[in-house]
């Protein structure tokens, strides 16, 4: 199983590593920064160097156990296993996922209701959510930007599958479970603003999201009104 820095420290932009298995297309580490593809959320790009090469990570996906894949092509030159390797980031992409991600909690704190379903990119975002009502886009625009100028401080804690039985309300995904079975399960806290499960990577205050903007809001069936955001930078 590949140790998973991201889930500790979002903000690491590099790391070195030991490469422990190589497939036709991909490089698994024994640790890793680049987050993979899960909860909407794309996984990370970068490069890995060693002593003689490198290789452009062009994708990061889950593979079996818990390893996870740095998806580098069939072609791309690729270390050998024990080889020690330096992993970096893309950290401009990355950081604008973190912006997005932390920007979807809180609209998501704004608009409470369930969740639908959601996905995140550098360039435009959204959420998903299990509503009828009329919208006001300028009065959920208001309370959004208020959030981010709060500057609320943003953080990771763990609680057992047994907390999280007892605290259903915490989960507001109505497609998608979080993960249970590993024994515990990770939350994402916004400071007075909001607490749910979380795998994602995030940032460390809302204050970094800046200049965020919603965009087109769109009926996608009887209960489904989706919100796009983007970010003015």
């Amino acid at each position: 199983m590949t140790e998973h820095l991201f889930r500790h420290d979002s903000y690491l932009k590099e790391c070195d590593a030991v490469v422990t298995a190589v497939d036709d297309d991909a490089i698994v580490l024994n640790r890793s920064i680049f987050y993979p593809m899960g909860g909407g959320q794309p996984g990370d790009t970068g490069t890995i160097r060693w002593a003689d090469g490198s290789a452009t990570v062009v994708d990061t996906r889950y593979g079996e156990g818990g390893a996870i894949r740095h998806v580098v092509g069939e072609d791309a030159p690729k270390p050998k296993i024990g080889d020690d390797v330096q992993a970096e980031l893309d950290w401009d992409r990355r950081y604008r996922h973190m912006r997005m991600h932390t920007a979807l909690h809180l609209l998501g704190s704004v608009l409470q209701y369930g969740v639908t379903g959601g996905s995140i990119s550098a360039e435009k975002s959204r959420l998903d959510f299990d509503m009828q009502d009329a919208v006001d886009k300028e009065a959920v625009s208001k309370a959004l930007t208020a959030l981010v100028e709060g500057n609320h401080a943003v953080s990771c804690r763990w609680i057992t599958d047994e907390e999280l039985d007892a605290q259903p309300d915490l989960v507001r995904t109505l497609s998608v479970q979080p993960p249970k079975g590993a024994g515990k399960i990770r939350l994402l806290e916004i400071e007075g603003v909001d607490l749910q499960p979380c795998g994602g990577t995030h940032l460390n205050s809302t204050g970094e999201v800046g200049q965020v903007r919603i965009g087109k809001v769109e009926n996608k069936g009887k209960h489904n009104r989706r919100f796009n955001i983007h970010l003015d930078d």
